[in-house]
C-alpha cells in the first residue's frame, strides 16, 4: 500500500498562527478604558497563513 503524504500546515511561521494583537498603550480613555493599537505580522499581513507557494516550497 503506497504511503499518503498529508499537506503541510500553512501557519504563519513568524507569527505562529496569532496574527493580530492589541497592545495597551498606557494611556487611559475617558471613560476608564485603556487605549490599544492594533498590530498585524509583518509577514502574513494579519491572515495567519503564509501563501500556498511557500508552503509547498518548503516541503
Amino acid at each position: 500500500m503506497p504511503q499518503h503524504s498529508h499537506a503541510q500546515p500553512r501557519i504563519c511561521p513568524d507569527c505562529s498562527g496569532f496574527a493580530a494583537v492589541a497592545i495597551a498603550t498606557g494611556l487611559r480613555l475617558r471613560d476608564g478604558s485603556r487605549a490599544t493599537v492594533r498590530v498585524n505580522c509583518r509577514t502574513c499581513h494579519g491572515t495567519a497563513t503564509r501563501p500556498l507557494a511557500s508552503a509547498v516550497q518548503a516541503v
